[in-house]
């Protein structure tokens, strides 16, 4: 089956690449963004791809054959984005992309325990060589805990009577599958709209998925460093999937829009009207009914871009903020 890269002509409009540039794939995937990019930037031009799973890194790798000697492999998080790519020797980048969420091999493979639609193992780690899984998330986590992974990353308001459920039949035996999970969901929360039952295990499915690989918390974390990375001029794009990685990635750019105050003795030097950022997308780009057609999986990305005008520096907040 062919790969279908998401809104793959808005991505390299926005990305705006020229020919030698340094730029950074922070999720490699199955390389079909950075087959793209790959071209723009020349046989001068230098790609980073991050990629935790070691699997769709082969494949990419595969993929990218052609372009071998231009491409700095990392099988990492991009949670250490700065410190990877210093250590490769660039100080600075000139562009970034973000695809963020699920690559398509995740959900079709049932034993990495993504799809609450197949049987599989209670895994949902990109990087199979961290500890934390969805069974130990679903088997170990304290109800009030549990409650608020699927509150905080779910948005699911019956949070507390699932996590209650899940602790009562734990006892009896633990849960070892995902469908064992998915049915639970069901017969707990299911309800009815418009005649049809709605249930609700993609949103509590994503919530388990986003603690396992501590996904809200990475992003800011890359985000600010991805912005001190950037040449000024350098442009940054990022695609995401579902409500919470958006609102993180907007908020995260107002902020840059006009920058907060960092202290007190600065405020009174500061121009409060000096953006960090241009804004290239006023609204989050979606993709067409045509594209949906091809790729329905594209169905649910926004994507967004901007531009550094001006220097960034990660900073602690300011202890008279607190």
């Amino acid at each position: 089956m062919e790969h279908l890269s998401v809104l793959k002509n808005d991505v390299q409009k926005y990305l705006e690449l020229k020919s030698g540039e340094v730029v950074v794939d922070a999720t490699l995937g199955l390389g079909g963004h950075s087959l793209d990019i790959l071209k723009k930037i020349g046989p001068k031009g230098v790609l980073m791809a991050f990629e935790q799973d070691e699997r769709n890194l082969k494949e990419a790798q595969e993929r990218l054959k052609d372009y071998k000697k231009q491409v700095v492999y990392l099988n990492d998080n991009f949670r250490y984005l700065k410190s990877r790519v210093i250590g490769a020797g660039h100080k600075k980048i000139d562009a970034i992309l973000f695809d963020l969420g699920l690559s398509s091999p995740h959900v079709d493979d049932a034993e990495r325990g993504f799809s609450f639609m197949k049987e599989g193992p209670l895994d949902m780690r990109f990087d199979q060589k961290n500890k934390l899984t969805a069974e130990i998330v679903i088997n170990t986590y304290s109800e009030e805990a549990l409650a608020n992974v699927f509150y905080n990353y779910g948005e699911e308001r019956m949070s507390r009577k699932l996590a209650r459920a899940i602790c009562t039949d734990r006892k009896v035996a633990p849960f070892t599958s995902t469908l064992q999970v998915a049915g639970l969901i069901e017969r707990v929360l299911a309800v009815k709209k418009h005649g049809k039952v709605f249930n609700p295990a993609a949103r509590i499915f994503q919530s388990i998925r986003i603690e396992v690989n501590d996904e809200m918390n990475v992003l800011k974390e890359a985000l600010s460093q991805a912005m001190e990375l950037l040449e000024i001029g350098g442009r940054i794009v990022i695609m995401s999937y579902h409500s919470l990685e958006d609102r993180i990635v907007k908020q995260f750019f107002k902020n840059l829009e006009r920058p907060p105050v960092k202290s007190l003795e600065l405020a009174v030097y500061q121009n409060f009207d000096e953006p960090i950022v241009e804004v290239l997308t006023n609204k989050p780009v979606a993709p067409t009914d045509e594209e949906i057609a091809l790729n329905p999986r594209s169905r649910s990305a926004k994507l967004r871009a901007y531009k550094k005008i001006k220097e960034y520096v990660i900073e602690e907040e300011a202890e008279w903020k607190n």
